[in-house]
């Protein structure tokens, strides 16, 4: 049977967190490096509207790299294509406020009966584990519509937006897809090897694997996955403080875990295409991107704007399965 076509529009820039600008004259453009760490921030904006962040090499050199969220070409695994793909997409026929200001209503997800063209029940037999994959895109006892409300009630609260979440993932995506393609064409010697990056004051290390095969997409849509993506931080001494004295009531180890939730995340590059399409960051399973964790990673948010944006309960709100569906 055919399913409906599905109208998906470009997203409008729709970010309250807003990036410094500076001339494109005191950018490092990579593949170009340089011994001192700039004084430029990071991320930022060109004069010419492109977006850069910052990187520390292998070599412990420093470089700019172009990380522009924007519609590239066709990024397909099963094509072996590897554009950037199609990153200011929304979905606005399921989701027309959501597409034009980046964030959901409460009544829109409510209606939602389909989502590409796919019921919302379908969806959620096959996002659960051992439907389309072993682990699965939500947990036994949650909900495509469960998770997507929470999720947005979260980004709403932090007075952010959808494309906001995504956006330092993106960059972050991009800055390896320049890497891997530039060193495609280069001596084994002459390659730029990427070590780190800096975002909003936040030195971030990484690494990036491949796997056997792609993950086919829970939507009626082209996005595929096969990477596995880890990125942390350390927390600062404020930041550690902080939760020490706030969560002084946890255990060593529901502390330990705390901290992780909040320094570190580990998934792959489909979820990085469902937040800017339908503000889903999947459910808790290893591969979710919680809001929090983008918001603490990469500085979008304070430790303590964090606290409160959890009543006082940033443990509670990581642990705890999103089961009520919105009404």
């Amino acid at each position: 049977m055919l399913l409906p076509a599905v109208c998906f529009l470009q997203a409008q820039h729709s970010y309250k967190h807003q990036l410094p600008t500076v001339s494109s004259e005191k950018l490092i453009k990579a593949p170009a490096c340089v011994n001192e760490k700039p004084d430029l921030p990071s991320p930022v904006v060109s004069d010419g509207s492109r977006e850069f962040i910052l990187f520390k090499t292998a070599a412990n050199k420093y470089t700019c790299m172009d990380v522009t969220v924007e519609n590239g070409e066709p990024f397909d695994y099963k094509q072996g294509l590897s554009g950037k793909g199609n990153q200011l997409k929304a979905d606005g026929e399921d989701f027309p406020h959501f597409a034009e200001t980046g964030i959901h209503t409460t009544e829109e997800l409510a209606n939602a009966k389909t989502i590409t063209g796919l019921s919302v029940a379908k969806i959620t037999v096959d996002a659960r584990p051992w439907g389309s994959s072993g682990v699965g895109f939500v947990a036994d006892d949650e909900t495509i519509m469960s998770v997507i409300w929470a999720d947005n009630q979260t980004v709403e609260k932090l007075g952010l937006t959808h494309p906001d979440m995504a956006r330092p993932l993106f960059h972050f995506w991009n800055a390896m897809h320049y890497q891997e393609q530039y060193n495609a064409e280069q001596e084994p010697d002459s390659c730029l090897q990427l070590a780190s990056f800096f975002y909003n004051g936040k030195e971030l290390e990484f690494k990036v694997q491949g796997s056997r095969g792609w993950q086919e997409s829970i939507f009626n849509d082209e996005i595929l996955g096969t990477g596995h993506l880890e990125i942390w931080r350390e927390l600062t001494d404020e930041e550690q403080e902080f939760l020490n004295e706030k969560y002084k009531y946890l255990s060593a180890e529901q502390m330990k875990q705390l901290k992780k939730e909040l320094s570190y995340l580990h998934t792959g590059e489909m979820v990085l295409f469902y937040i800017n399409r339908y503000g889903f960051y999947e459910g808790h399973n290893e591969y979710r991107v919680d809001p929090v964790t983008v918001a603490s990673l990469f500085g979008l948010k304070s430790i303590n704007e964090l606290h409160q944006s959890a009543n006082g309960d940033l443990y509670g709100y990581f642990i705890a399965h999103f089961t009520e569906n919105p009404e």
